[in-house]
């Protein structure tokens, strides 16, 4: 896989007058914040589970899935709207999107009024992608990998704040609390994006956005997701769903094929590594998604509730998990100087596939040891590293392969494909924990047994393995292209 020529710019963008420190610390803003939300569930979901009376792992994972599938939509949705509507705009709607989401559950403090307020968030989550698009406008030539390195390193401190920030608040205040300060932070971020990112002429004058078309295919995504995270509860009716999902799947990609207002412009599609690229960008979410899941889930459970034979967990709070992520985020913020050489002189292939095999290897790690507070460290060591550098390669050839007025809607591509990732990680992790439970005495909660959580490792191994098959297939079909051009 070798990397992708530059899209050709057929004339100079015409560009406003912008203030690089501003625009790169709101770009910082918007992408530590957004993921700061991302990363505040997996802790606190065993603490949303007791607080809230849920009984199995996979309801509780639903607040996680809605806000991954709210992204999904985000994804595809944002970043179009800074080509079409421009990129003072898009981040502003993002930064309300975040804000309402916030308020509803600091409002309602329910279950219900949770799950939408995650997803309304969600949505507003796209924001991490957009200075991709208003740094690579405003910057001229260098605004490309500034981009990619303010998303990669932001995003590694976004970790930070969200794992152990949010452990922090709801220590000191509530689950509900912690939404009021979300809702504030939100709100000045709104006002910031206002202030600092200029107003440009839309990039894509006659663009359209695909609506109908990202509605359906965030529905039949969420079919297939409900059918894997309720099969084991479900049984034979978990199949209803799972084959409206299928069908409905099949039938968009059809109709995307012939309609003139696709969700994806197929232009963009056709470019060289382009899907190549964002599918391993999907992979490796859901193995990020897997890994969170997985340690927050067992370090936070707490061995003195359980009956003896079964007992197991490290009994953590909140912030005391947030810690143990913090080699997490160190090693997220060397993956993209590593990464940033080896693509800029064409090998983004090997470095998707260098990635991967340190993925496998931090999970084949915790797979055999995991019931210690530093075989976490090590884990998560590992496991930021090579997340952050197939990020950085799947994002930086995503972005070279795309002309300047369709960065928004490459980095949708990706960003789709990182959210349904996500959420598709996280509905396999919770179906592989919802196998065999046991049930906490006294209450009605329930906890994974923990002879399931080497499977679940052992299974974002396989996960991560397919990033490599992804990529050597895709250099196949391109060598098969060739022959038969030269033939």
């Amino acid at each position: 896989m070798t990397q992708p020529q530059r899209a050709p710019q057929l004339a100079p963008p015409s560009r406003p007058h912008a203030n690089k420190r501003a625009l790169i610390a709101i770009g910082a803003i918007l992408v530590v914040l957004t993921n700061a939300v991302v990363f505040v569930l997996p802790p606190l979901l065993p603490v949303i589970q007791a607080q809230y009376g849920l009984d199995t792992v996979a309801e509780t994972t639903w607040l996680y899935t809605a806000l991954t599938l709210g992204g999904g939509a985000g994804f595809v949705l944002l970043p179009r709207v800074a080509d079409i509507h421009g990129d003072r705009n898009a981040a502003v709607v993002a930064s309300a999107f975040l804000t309402c989401g916030a308020l509803i559950p600091a409002i309602g403090d329910t279950y219900l009024t949770l799950v939408v307020g995650c997803a309304v968030m969600g949505v507003g989550g796209a924001a991490q992608l957009l200075p991709l698009g208003f740094l690579r406008r405003n910057l001229g030539e260098s605004g490309l990998a500034i981009g990619v390195a303010v998303l990669v390193i932001a995003t590694g401190i976004g970790i930070v704040v969200g794992m152990i920030g949010g452990g922090l608040t709801v220590e000191n205040l509530s689950i509900q609390g912690f939404f009021v300060t979300l809702t504030v932070a939100a709100a000045a971020t709104t006002v910031i994006s206002f202030a600092a990112i200029p107003h440009t002429p839309p990039a894509e004058a006659s663009g359209h956005i695909g609506i109908l078309g990202t509605v359906w295919l965030i529905g039949w995504v969420a079919a297939i997701l409900l059918s894997m995270t309720q099969g084991l509860v479900w049984g034979g009716a978990a199949l209803i769903p799972l084959g409206i999902g299928v069908v409905a799947g099949i039938a968009w990609v059809r109709v995307e094929r012939r309609s003139t207002k696709a969700v994806f412009d197929a232009t963009v599609l056709k470019s060289r590594f382009v899907v190549t690229a964002s599918l391993c960008i999907g992979l490796f979410a859901a193995v990020n998604a897997a890994f969170l899941l997985l340690m927050s889930t067992y370090t936070q459970v707490p061995p003195e509730a359980l009956p003896v034979p079964e007992a197991y967990g490290l009994g953590l709070s909140a912030l005391q998990t947030g810690i143990l992520m913090l080699p997490f985020a160190a090693t997220f913020l060397v993956g993209s100087v590593l990464a940033d050489g080896p693509v800029s002189r064409g090998s983004g292939g090997n470095v998707l596939i260098t990635g991967a095999l340190v993925c496998v290897a931090g999970f084949a790690w915790l797979a055999l040891a995991h019931d210690r507070q530093w075989h976490y460290l090590v884990g998560a060591g590992v496991i930021g590293l090579g997340c952050a550098i197939g990020y950085a390669a799947g994002f930086t050839l995503v972005q070279m392969a795309a002309p300047e007025a369709k960065a928004g809607m490459a980095s949708g591509m990706a960003g789709t494909c990182m959210a349904i990732g996500f959420a598709f990680g996280t509905a396999i992790v919770a179906g592989v924990l919802s196998v065999s439970v046991v049930e906490i005495p006294g209450t009605t909660m329930e906890v994974a047994t923990e002879n399931l959580y080497a499977p679940g490792y052992w299974t974002a191994a396989v996960l991560s393995a397919l990033i490599p098959v992804t990529v050597l297939l895709s250099r196949a079909r391109a060598r098969r292209r060739t022959e038969l051009a030269i033939g």
